[in-house]
């Protein structure tokens, strides 16, 4: 893992692989300064630090072919530890000086929604909070504020039209049973109402929630609870770590029932870790690809990896593939804002308007076409549901795991969510 020292150094590389659009550099070009708040050593560090070094590499290859209008990017990362008043005091030291920032976790980035709006900052989190998707409506709109993939919302409620078909499928009888589990936190919480809802129209009895904390920790009671309350469909609403001991915790129990990981639930290292526990796991991906996919993108991704591996053998898991992503949005963007009176916070706005279907030059099969509005900043409403598959042991490594066939990601469904009016923001 790169530490944040090490992670602002690597925006001053330079050097030339593959094609990437840029203008022809100034004699003297004054560098674009970014903001990127990390967790690579709290709570959600398990999932923090992969997507963290997406971004940070993706910010360092776009300095190698010549930056933003000639300007590079000089990344201001801070690992905040996901907490919130450590996140408040990095933004002080932002506010002024970036024109964005990668950001991070919920409960801060909808701390700070009123402040980059005042501010004017375009503000990419790696929170999917539907409250952060209404620019212009309700109680706190959010017109500064982007993230790429469906919102948490979103993705639960795909889950949730999977899990009523699957029920009907398996021929499941008498009325199936939802229940969301997670910390009582911003992040876990974000979906619940809107799940639990959607869950109730499509017939679901929703049972009472069943909280278990962030960390990894002996989660037995919970286990217990949710086999005796006759669970159908379980959401898990927290990070892969904590994950990764409920999983365990049930298997021994045994307790049989669907879980549904969220986005940041369920991935390669925590089908590792868990094994066989985490095998029927079912979770929504972001990206049209894995790591171990051929699509054409896939080959810009490699590159960008070598930022931080120059060997090029490392296995990026999927969050790293979202990071890049989120950080390749933000490039083009800047390039519009470039082209149309500066990179501002404001115009960087403006740009996340100015194309549909969009898909980074050079990332195609890889980042999926997404669309920002003035008025909606739903960017994706196709949610890829995808089942953790594991058989046998996992030891060894991720890479070998997968070629192997010990261990796989299948995707099974694409769910093709309405954009309704009444959806957005929450």
């Amino acid at each position: 893992m790169l530490v944040p020292e090490k992670l602002r150094r690597m925006a001053a590389l330079a050097s030339a692989v593959l094609p990437f659009a840029v203008t022809t550099a100034p004699a003297v070009a004054q560098d674009i300064p970014v903001g990127q708040l990390v967790d690579f050593s709290g709570p959600t560090a398990d999932v923090g630090v992969h997507y963290g070094q997406g971004v940070a590499d993706a910010m360092a290859f776009i300095n190698q072919r010549g930056g933003i209008g000639g300007h590079k990017l000089d990344a201001q990362t801070v690992d905040y530890s996901y907490q919130v008043p450590r996140a408040v005091a990095a933004y002080k030291s932002f506010s002024g000086k970036v024109a964005a920032i990668q950001g991070w976790g919920t409960a801060d980035t909808e701390a700070l929604s009123a402040l980059v709006t005042k501010d004017r900052i375009a503000y990419y989190s790696a929170s999917y909070a539907a409250a952060l998707t209404n620019p212009v409506g309700g109680d706190k709109p959010t017109p500064y504020n982007f993230f790429y993939g469906p919102s948490y919302s979103d993705a639960a409620r795909a889950m949730v039209q999977w899990a009523a078909e699957d029920w009907k499928k398996k021929g499941g009888q008498g009325k199936l049973k939802y229940v969301h589990m997670g910390a009582n936190h911003p992040y876990p919480n974000s979906p619940k109402a809107a799940a639990e809802e959607y869950a109730k129209a499509l017939g679901f009895e929703v049972l009472p929630a069943i909280q278990y904390p962030l960390a990894p920790g002996d989660y037995t009671a919970q286990c217990l609870t949710l086999k005796q309350s006759g669970a159908n469909y379980a959401y898990l609403g927290n990070t892969s770590g904590s994950n990764i001991s409920m999983l365990k915790a049930c298997q021994t129990a045994g307790v049989q029932v669907q879980f549904l990981g969220n986005v940041w639930g369920m991935d390669e290292n925590a089908m590792k870790a868990a094994g066989t526990a985490a095998n029927g796991v079912v979770f929504p991906l972001r990206t049209a690809t894995t790591w171990t996919d051929q699509t054409p993108g896939m080959a810009l991704m490699r590159e960008i990896s070598k930022i931080s591996d120059p060997s090029g053998k490392a296995y990026r898991p999927i969050h790293y593939l979202a990071g890049v992503c989120t950080a390749l949005f933000m490039k083009e963007a800047m390039d519009w804002a470039a082209a149309h009176g500066g990179v501002t916070g404001e115009n960087v706005k403006t740009g996340m308007y100015a194309r549909q279907n969009w898909v980074p030059q050079g990332a195609e099969g890889v980042c999926k076409p997404s669309r920002w509005t003035a008025e909606d900043h739903r960017g994706m409403l196709l949610v890829d549901l995808y089942r953790a598959e594991v058989k046998g042991a996992t030891e060894g490594q991720v890479a070998d795991l997968l070629a192997s066939g010990a261990m796989k990601m299948t995707k099974i469904a694409a769910i093709d969510l309405p954009r309704k009016k009444e959806w957005l923001g929450w």
